[in-house]
């Protein structure tokens, strides 16, 4: 099967929440339905959404888990005689709103008050 090849034009016009695409060392992934499940956070995945998130990417440690994950979301290669745009013109076109505090955060609250109340209530 041929692989579709993306120009940089193509991939900056999928920057919206509902539609994301990154390219990570050539290649374009569609990470859309995987904005809300970043471990990090969708704003982090969410800032290089339409263009090119290789150096964000290689910054960070990532497991072998998420190099899975990303080569479930590939669609394609990076048309070789493409030009990059400017960081101005790969900007998403929205934000992603901040989410109110991590679940696990609180879980981990109400574990920790639930300690402290049996302890404070028994000594």
């Amino acid at each position: 099967m041929a692989v579709t090849l993306y120009t940089y034009e193509e991939v900056a016009k999928h920057n919206k929440v509902e539609d994301a695409w990154i390219v990570i060392d050539g290649k374009v992934y569609d990470i859309t339905n995987f904005l809300d499940e970043h471990p990090g956070g969708e704003e982090i995945i969410f800032e290089n959404a339409g263009g090119d998130a290789t150096e964000s990417f290689l910054d960070i440690g990532h497991s072998d888990d998420a190099m899975k994950i990303l080569k479930g979301k590939y669609i394609g290669d990076m048309d070789p005689n493409s030009k990059p745009l400017s960081k101005k013109e790969t900007q998403p076109a929205e934000t992603v709103k901040k989410s109110e505090g991590s679940p696990t955060f609180a879980m981990v609250l109400s574990i920790v008050c639930l300690i402290i109340g049996y302890y404070v209530l028994n000594n």
